[in-house]
């Protein structure tokens, strides 16, 4: 699976509450209308940047930390948000993305700015800044995950497969 976006850059430590505000939590289940509120926090414009054309959320360390909410990497997919790339990832979160069907990439992010286009190709773990004409390798998915993720996430694969058949 290759993804091609724009990068749309945060810092470290994004926590559950950042991505989509607790606030939120029982006033909708509609993930469409909960995405218009996705990383409001820290970028109230953020629904408006990567909606039209999609876009890949960078971030630094320990991305995802503090509850486990589902509705997070749920919000960001339906936000448009094409892959979460990050030097790590809180496990939960990490988990929680993986089953919902949203790539989640761990990688050296420190050469990758706000705006610039990448481009990246999950099966072989290799990130290309077409910006700045660099590459970055990353560990690709293990098999079970990439395949989780090419049926749209734990839920799509069940109904694909008529239950868990990796």
């Amino acid at each position: 699976m290759e993804l091609k976006a724009k990068a749309f850059k945060y810092g470290d430590d994004i926590n559950t509450d950042y991505i989509i505000s607790g606030k939120y939590k029982f006033k909708s289940a509609d993930m469409e209308a909960m995405a218009h509120h996705a990383m409001e926090e820290l970028d109230p414009h953020y629904y408006e940047k990567v909606k039209p054309e999609g876009g890949f959320l960078v971030a630094g360390t320990n991305f995802g930390m503090g509850s486990s909410r589902e509705q997070a990497p749920l919000v960001l997919i339906h936000s448009n948000t094409k892959a979460v790339i990050a030097k790590t990832f809180a496990r939960i979160f990490y988990r929680n993305a993986i089953n919902t069907g949203l790539p989640v990439i761990e990688c050296d992010t420190d050469l990758i700015d706000d705006g610039d286009e990448l481009s990246v190709d999950l099966e072989n773990g290799v990130l290309l800044n077409l910006t700045k004409g660099t590459e970055i390798d990353f560990p690709p998915l293990p098999p079970v995950m990439a395949q989780l993720l090419a049926d749209g996430g734990l839920v799509e694969h069940f109904k694909k497969h008529g239950g868990f058949n990796l």
